[in-house]
């Protein structure tokens, strides 16, 4: 048996030459098809390798051999730590460490997504979601429901857990629109610092007057020496990213793909208590986070076939495990009614996402209720002219905008 030619998209994996941001899906199951882990080379120019198959993708999210401390492992390699943005001031989260410090971390902001406070808030999510959809601004009879419905309802729920001042959220949304883009230029670079200074300024604040909220727990925790001054500004940093970009991502790409698959929006209109079962199947078909976070190994290891050396990085493809046809019949189908469900789109082991529980309370009562306001709204673009971008094409994907036409 001959061996399959290498994809050239595998030497500049990520490269807008080879890796449709639009439409990755193809290029996922072209990898997937001659194997479940791959040596890459990234658009960078820098080696690492890729995990696409299901079962391989769930064994190296649980694996304690690959770390989440980029510049630990970099530097026992001995290769320079390049910082991105936004820098090494908001680099000490609970994504970017390994136990005991992830434990400590994550434990930190825990009571805030608990199951049972989540529920607590979702009388509050229900009149910011029925408050947007009321004033949704209607143009030429086109709305954006990125910027109507996707992006505040998210931004806002946590902006109200971490205590941000109202007045303050929307330039705050401005910036993080910013770093986020796909432009990194020097709007990006001031909208890092703009960043870095008002969170500074907002624990200043927090220290001086407490209140209920996570971002004074949090400065609580430091004056019993569990946190210093870089992980409060790292964490809140990180809640704000993916308490909002994800579920964004998450209501918009729904949208999209029941416009485009009428019948199983026609069911949703029906019965909106159907409504989790599109979030469950929207995560598992188009991954908000089509990538996870880097890792690198501190020691050979091998994950399926594949020999992997030690100080790697290794990236993990949840948009390509969850379509993987070993582990889901019919994949790449979009079915809210399937029975093989379930999906990695939140991770899996000790970085399963902390605010699960939190995004998908969000999603449900905003599909439902958009399609019960709604229910003959439409795309008012071609599909093909829709465009997803983000900063870092890889690890996040989430559509600029959407135009619909709602009457």
């Amino acid at each position: 048996m001959s061996t399959p030619l290498r994809d050239p998209a595998l030497d500049a994996w990520g490269d807008s030459a080879h890796y449709d941001r639009d439409d990755p899906f193809p290029l996922f199951a072209r990898v997937r098809a001659t194997g479940p882990v791959h040596e890459v080379r990234l658009a960078d120019g820098h080696p690492a390798w890729l995990v696409v198959g299901h079962a391989e993708a769930r064994a190296a999210l649980t694996d304690p051999r690959l770390s989440k401390d980029m510049h630990a492992a970099l530097a026992r390699s001995g290769e320079v730590v390049a910082e991105g943005l936004p820098g090494p001031a908001l680099a000490r989260h609970m994504l970017a460490v390994d136990p005991p410090d992830h434990t400590r971390l994550r434990r930190m902001a825990t009571p805030a997504f608990t199951r049972r406070r989540v529920e607590r808030l979702e009388e509050r999510v229900h009149a910011i979601v029925h408050g947007l959809l009321d004033g949704l601004e209607v143009r030429d009879g086109v709305v954006d429901l990125v910027a109507g419905l996707a992006f505040p309802l998210p931004f806002t729920v946590i902006c109200e857990l971490l205590g941000i001042p109202q007045p303050d959220r929307a330039a705050l949304g401005r910036w993080f629109r910013t770093l986020l883009a796909q432009d990194q230029g020097p709007a990006a670079v001031a909208a890092s610092e703009s960043i870095v200074g008002y969170l500074s300024g907002l624990l200043d604040l927090k220290r001086a007057e407490p209140a209920e909220d996570l971002v004074t727990d949090l400065v609580v925790a430091a004056r019993d020496g569990a946190l210093t001054r870089q992980e409060m500004l790292s964490t809140i940093f990180q809640l704000v990213v993916a308490g909002h970009d994800t579920t964004t991502s998450l209501i918009g790409n729904a949208t999209v793909a029941l416009l485009r698959h009428p019948a199983q929006r026609d069911a949703l209109v029906a019965d909106p208590d159907l409504a989790p079962r599109v979030v469950e199947e929207t995560m598992r078909w188009d991954a908000p986070v089509p990538h996870s976070t880097f890792r690198y190994t501190t020691e050979e290891i091998r994950i399926g076939d594949a020999v992997i050396p030690a100080y790697a990085q290794v990236s993990v493809s949840l948009g390509a495990a969850n379509r993987d046809p070993a582990r889901y019949r019919d994949p790449d189908t979009f079915d809210i009614f399937r029975d093989d469900g379930g999906h990695l789109a939140l991770g899996h082991g000790i970085h399963h996402c902390l605010g699960a529980p939190l995004a998908r309370m969000e999603g449900h009562i905003a599909l439902a209720a958009l399609y019960t306001r709604f229910p003959a709204m439409r795309l008012a673009v071609d599909p093909d002219e829709l465009r997803w971008g983000h900063s870092d094409g890889l690890v996040l994907r989430g559509l600029s905008a959407l135009p619909v036409v709602v009457s």
